[in-house]
């Protein structure tokens, strides 16, 4: 009796993890570099709306943050009132019909954020809108 010329095979097949670790660690990196990018702006509690208007998403808008402790953030540079006209005048010159969108904290008063809005409409813009969470009913 001959014996056969094909491949050997053991008892137990063992299973190459490492193209599965490859595809792991390059997911891992592209989750790590895309989630900053999906929250802009700072971390406020929005006030909350059952309506929210649907506006198109013509144009990247320009998020103006107003934390808590009533510092200004245009996106994540922090800035002072005369700073903030500044680089929102550079931004509109830039862009002139780019959209506003402030992020204002729930804790705040109306005032606080409309100094915010009216600081905006100064430097040029032409449109301002308020963030908000909308309430998902049940």
């Amino acid at each position: 009796m001959g014996m056969s010329a094909g491949p050997q095979r053991g008892p137990k097949s063992e299973i190459n993890v490492t193209p599965l670790v490859d595809v792991v660690l390059v997911l891992l990196i592209i989750f790590m570099v895309v989630t900053p990018m999906l929250q802009r702006g700072k971390e406020v509690k929005l006030p909350q709306a059952k309506s929210i208007d649907e506006e198109k998403k013509d144009a990247d808008p320009l998020i103006l943050s107003v934390t808590l402790q009533k510092t200004t953030w245009v996106e994540n540079d922090q800035y002072d009132e005369a700073g903030l006209k500044d680089r929102l005048t550079t931004e509109f010159a830039k862009q002139p019909n780019r959209k506003v969108v402030v992020k204002g904290d729930t804790a705040l008063t109306f005032g606080d954020v409309r100094k915010v809005m009216d600081t905006a409409r100064l430097a040029g813009a032409r449109s301002v809108s308020l963030a908000v969470e909308e309430i998902k009913e049940k």
